[in-house]
């Protein structure tokens, strides 16, 4: 095999290679003894078809095709090796010269890892939102916590916003009644906008054992699309009363014997909350900081597979909740174009960002031990609901075990940066990665370093 390299771009380059005909053998008695455990020829046994045979049943050009295709990917891998590129992606192959007898000869281009300088780090500097909790995000809380406790009272008036009501319904189209279209003793909160359109407007007003009619567009069913009258029937309207804001309602609600032992362990949590969201922050300004100033290419086929990787996620993940792309791109208000560029930027940022990291990564000898890749193992098991070892078999199985390992030592790189970069808030205030994460726990930040990859 001889082979040469040109190159494309900072980021792509073109493999040329030529294979003498003498070390198509292998391939070809292979392609040889594939065929013939698949094809049935009367007077063989499966598995024991002449070559002759073969090239006369199946034809001597798909035998040719099947060796080729066998040689090139492990000619390509030879030629990467003698050349010491670091590809990434997949190649794109175009056979350029082949005969029965003769050289195989065809190129490969495929991305490479671009060569990256790396800035001095402790010269990056980024400012995020100094941390200020009002006590109106306090109350907020409190108050949510409230609801939850809340009970509900039959009172004799008619309905308002955010009460609650017993409600019968019955829907027809034209005097036919709509199958499933009709229900009783229903519990709804009025104003809640959670069932038909136009029924919270007229409940408000509407006593126990009052009745009206509406009208509205259904959207399922045999008269999807029809406008449909809706008969509706109050039976009870309750409304709803929260508990005093007291110590009392500090014990029922938490561990906590005062209402300000309560408000103080709510304006720790914000705290906290908060802290992890000064980590984002920082991550973020700094990956974009380092990113521009080691003006890190992204090479074009390496993106195109991340977008279409990020479309066919985001299609079933919309498959899974019953919907569809067009009904998606409908709500958004957008086109699919939009969307492809909105992925492409995304997929763009994403890859320039993991090239800095396994550059870094690279330069500093991160190595990923046994517990720290059988840890993301784990914790990747538990959010896909599967067992560990059956998690890290499918890995296995479907190669994907090398981009876990990857994401890790990535991970490890990133905590690198945000160990060396200067945070400051915008009060002028030095912050320190420790106090951060004495604050919001180690697991946020490792957590967030890879989901940041993903």
């Amino acid at each position: 095999m001889k082979s040469t390299v040109e190159t494309l771009s900072p980021t792509r380059v073109r493999l040329a290679i030529e294979v003498p005909f003498v070390e198509l053998e292998p391939s070809l008695k292979k392609a040889y003894r594939e065929i013939a455990s698949q094809v049935n020829v009367p007077g063989f046994r499966r598995g024991k078809v002449p070559s002759a045979v073969i090239d006369q049943r199946v034809g001597r050009g798909t035998v040719l095709n099947e060796a080729v295709q066998d040689a090139i990917p492990e000619n390509i891998l030879a030629a990467v090796r003698e050349h010491d590129v670091k590809t990434l992606g997949r190649p794109e192959v175009e056979i350029t010269e082949f005969n029965d007898g003769d050289a195989l000869k065809f190129t490969a281009e495929v991305d490479v890892r671009p060569e990256i300088t790396l800035p001095d780090l402790s010269t990056v500097e980024v400012t995020v939102d100094e941390l200020q909790i009002d006590e109106s995000e306090i109350d907020a809380q409190v108050g949510s916590l409230r609801e939850r406790f809340a009970t509900l009272k039959t009172v004799e008036r008619a309905a308002q916003e955010g009460d609650y009501v017993q409600i019968d319904l019955a829907a027809t189209v034209d005097g036919e009644e709509v199958p499933g279209g009709s229900a009783t003793n229903i519990s709804h909160e009025v104003g809640s906008k959670q069932l038909l359109p136009g029924l919270d407007e007229v409940l408000v007003g509407l006593s126990a054992s009052d009745s009206t009619t509406f009208q509205t567009q259904l959207v399922g069913g045999d008269f999807a699309g029809r406008d449909a009258d809706v008969s509706v029937t109050v039976r009870t309207v309750k409304e709803k009363e929260l508990p005093p804001l007291d110590d009392d309602f500090a014990q029922l609600a938490s561990e906590f014997d005062t209402l300000d032992e309560l408000r103080g362990d709510i304006r720790e949590r914000v705290s906290r909350s908060k802290k992890v969201e000064q980590i984002y922050a920082a991550r973020d300004r700094a990956l974009e900081q380092i990113v521009a100033a080691a003006d890190v290419p992204a090479p074009e086929g390496v993106v195109r597979e991340e977008v279409e990787h990020r479309k066919q996620a985001m299609v079933d993940q919309l498959e899974r909740i019953g919907a569809s792309l067009e009904e998606y791109l409908t709500s958004e208000e957008k086109t699919e174009e939009q969307i492809d560029a909105e992925l492409k930027d995304a997929a763009t940022e994403g890859v320039k960002i993991q090239l800095l990291l396994d550059t870094l990564a690279d330069a500093e000898q991160v190595q990923v031990s046994d517990d720290e890749f059988g840890h993301e193992i784990v914790h990747r098991a538990q959010r896909a609901g599967m067992a560990p070892q059956q998690y890290y078999d499918q890995l296995v199985r479907s190669g994907a075990a090398g981009a876990v390992f990857g994401d890790v030592r990535r991970g490890k790189a990133l905590a690198m940066v945000m160990e060396r970069i200067k945070i400051t808030d915008s009060a002028g205030n030095t912050i320190s990665m420790d106090e951060l994460r004495a604050a919001s726990g180690e697991e946020h930040d490792h957590q967030h370093d890879h989901d940041h990859e993903h």
